[in-house]
């Protein structure tokens, strides 16, 4: 597999898209804005600069892209009036791998700029968007350029799927049951990936720039541990049943692998440690319910809608890898099934994806 072509979240504005199915990914965008805004004041308090050059990691499409953005433009702007300086320049640069519907940004951006300047009134500086797509596994911008990195929820995805991984029959990701080889294979690829990951930042970041990067992950040391695997597990539960009914062929099965590792903080901050061009400001760990809409119903609606709307966000995120595997033809079945499986694990059990979420600033 391919990591680079077939990773992309599902574009578009459909039923199934990404845009109509992120919540989740948005309530934790909210839950770190404190942080994000911390951290970007704390950069231009410091900072002469006439213009700040914001990349958003793994921005995908949606509403989601820009929210980001909205808000650390509206937190400098109002940052210059307290100061009593003239707002700068913003340049927004947009990563993500080349299959993302850049499209639909771009096609939002006008409308999205209009409101922006008529909800900062006069002074607003200008601003200005660039699509980057490519892997933020290498090099992305020219040296020294970027002021403040974002990254939510990109992180945990590899660039490969890890090599020595071909024993975990009947998993596609790891859990309990993975051999020893396959769980080390697939920490020793997260290493690697995000160890180049902040050595290119390093290079593009100006000396003081900082970057705040939320990562799914776990609390557990354990890998294999459920916080960070269970959703995939259940995924894998459908498609053995697949198998088993010789819907699937059971060779195509074992030679599925998801490209994701959710670290542990202390896994993150070994490496930021060992990269040694980055001060850490903060590192955290919150949660999220999987299913964003929980709170609005009663127990049983959240049953039915639950594992619906859990179901509906992960086929957002897996289709593509899903399709460029399997095939179209199982992909319906695929995700029926899992959204069965969801709802009666959800009944029965508390489910949340567990957030890493760390601030580091560049060292001078």
């Amino acid at each position: 597999m391919e990591v680079v072509q077939v990773l992309h979240m599902n574009g578009g504005i459909g039923d199934t898209s990404y845009a109509n199915n992120s919540l989740v990914q948005k309530k934790v965008i909210s839950m770190t804005k404190p942080i994000t805004e911390e951290a970007i004041v704390n950069h231009y308090s410091n900072s002469s600069s006439t213009r700040l050059v914001i990349a958003d990691l793994g921005c995908s499409s949606g509403p989601n892209t820009l929210l980001v953005v909205s808000e650390l433009v509206k937190t400098v702007h109002r940052l210059c009036r307290k100061l009593g300086r003239q707002s700068p320049e913003f340049q927004v640069l947009l990563n993500d791998l080349p299959g993302n519907d850049f499209n639909s940004i771009f096609k939002s951006l006008p409308s999205f700029q209009e409101k922006l300047r008529d909800k900062m009134g006069p002074g607003f500086g200008q601003c200005f968007f660039t699509g980057v797509p490519g892997s933020f596994y290498g090099r992305l911008f020219p040296s020294k350029i970027l002021h403040f990195v974002h990254s939510s929820y990109s992180l945990q995805w590899l660039s490969q799927v890890p090599d020595g991984v071909e024993n975990n029959k009947g998993n596609i990701y790891m859990n309990s049951t993975s051999p020893t080889s396959v769980i080390k294979a697939y920490q020793e690829q997260f290493q690697r990936d995000f160890s180049f990951f902040l050595k290119c930042r390093s290079e593009e970041l100006v000396p003081g720039g900082s970057m705040v990067l939320t990562i799914l992950g776990r609390k557990s040391e354990d890998p294999s541990s459920k916080e960070g695997c269970y959703i995939w597990e259940l995924l894998a539960v459908a498609l053995n049943d697949m198998v088993s009914e010789g819907l699937i062929e059971e060779d195509k099965l074992d030679t599925f692998n998801i490209p994701q590792y959710t670290p542990c903080p202390s896994e993150v901050k070994s490496e930021v440690l060992k990269e040694g061009s980055f001060t850490i400001n903060r590192l955290e760990v919150s949660q999220v319910n999987w299913d964003a809409y929980h709170s609005d119903f009663s127990p049983s609606d959240a049953l039915d809608d639950g594992g619906y709307s859990v179901a509906k966000c992960m086929r957002a995120v897996a289709e593509p890898l899903l399709v460029s595997h399997f095939g179209e033809g199982i992909i319906e079945e695929v995700f029926r099934r899992y959204r069965e499986i969801i709802a009666d694990r959800m009944s029965k059990e508390k489910t949340e994806f567990i957030n890493v979420i760390i601030s580091v600033t560049k060292r001078g």
